[in-house]
């Protein structure tokens, strides 16, 4: 299909405006329109990159093939939905929802209506993810931290992200990326975690256990004085460590009795604008053929993260609550 897919951008903050601005930049779309709840912010956006702004969401989902959600994730059932029944192509940022009912009722809207269901774990498209897949053969232990600085505060609105617990805001990316890296199902989590600033949890260790005997530890927070994204993954007697915020890494395995380290250089790219791209082009071959094409985390690979993801939550306060913290 030759002509430009029509797309556009639902919430142009923080993170929407970089969708707004990518969009703008790939050869392949052509972007209609923006739309915020925040008129002044959209305005800006707008003007930045020269795009039109629309009055409502409904005006501007008429107008394209494809949109981009980007809204905070407890309104992400109620924008995305709507888009869904009108036959519209979604690319929700993660967590995919702020529960598991409206996640699911999300993936069924896109399955009913035969759409092409994106979820925004941009970190599967980071370098350090593809090397971690490309050289993986049976991890039996990997630790994942993955830490930040607490957000700023903004006028009437709580802090970005923490409309939900850190679980959902940050650990969600690293549960995704341990999920497509153990093909087994989870037998056990144990859990820790403590909210400190937010009224969720800040602050959260998660230990996984699957049916094969992999292991995952995960340690999220949003506490951290530097910020933090790291994943080592232990196999066949070696370690992948994986630096995913400087985009490198190193590769340590046994030769004879010793420990040898091998620097891993990784080749730079905007994650972001390449998940927009596999985005479009799972829109396109879909269109072309009349069959979904899946984006590289499908709404299906979204729920199963935020399903896990609210498992731990759930622990989270069941332990609190039966320890008195």
């Amino acid at each position: 299909m030759s002509e430009l897919l029509k797309v556009g951008v639902f919430g142009v903050g923080a993170l929407g405006r970089h969708h707004a601005r990518l969009y703008h930049e790939n050869p392949k779309a052509d972007v209609v329109g923006i739309f915020d709840v925040n008129r002044e912010s959209a305005e800006k956006v707008g003007a930045e990159f020269g795009l039109k702004v629309f009055d409502d969401w409904k005006s501007l989902a008429e107008a394209c093939d494809a949109m981009s959600v980007a809204v905070p994730a407890n309104f992400h059932a109620s924008a995305t939905i709507p888009l869904l029944e009108m036959g519209k192509h979604v690319l929700s940022e993660k967590p995919l929802a702020a529960t598991v009912e409206e996640g699911e009722a999300i993936f069924k809207a896109a399955e009913k209506n035969n759409v092409v269901l994106g979820v925004g774990h941009v970190e599967r498209f980071n370098p350090a993810m593809d090397y971690l897949m490309a050289n993986r053969t049976s991890p039996r232990y990997i630790e994942a931290n993955r830490l930040a600085k607490y957000p700023p505060s903004r006028p009437g609105l709580p802090p970005r992200g923490t409309e939900v617990s850190v679980i959902l805001d940050l650990m969600v990316h690293d549960i995704d990326l341990v999920l497509a890296l153990v093909d087994a199902e989870v037998e056990k989590i144990d859990v820790l975690g403590s909210a400190v600033l937010s009224p969720g949890e800040d602050i959260v260790k998660a230990r996984i256990k699957f049916v094969n005997g992999s292991c995952a530890d995960i340690t999220s927070s949003r506490l951290s004085l530097e910020p933090v994204r790291q994943v080592k993954v232990y196999q066949d007697e070696m370690c992948l460590d994986m630096d995913f915020g400087n985009v490198c890494g190193k590769r340590l395995a046994r030769t004879g009795n010793e420990i040898t380290s091998q620097d891993i250089t990784l080749e730079a790219k905007n994650a972001l604008a390449a998940e927009l791209d596999d985005f479009i082009d799972a829109v396109n071959k879909t269109r072309a053929t009349g069959k979904i094409h899946e984006t590289r985390v499908s709404g299906a690979a979204g729920l199963k993260a935020l399903k896990l993801a609210a498992a731990i939550e759930e622990e989270v306060r069941r332990y609190n609550k039966q320890y008195g913290f």
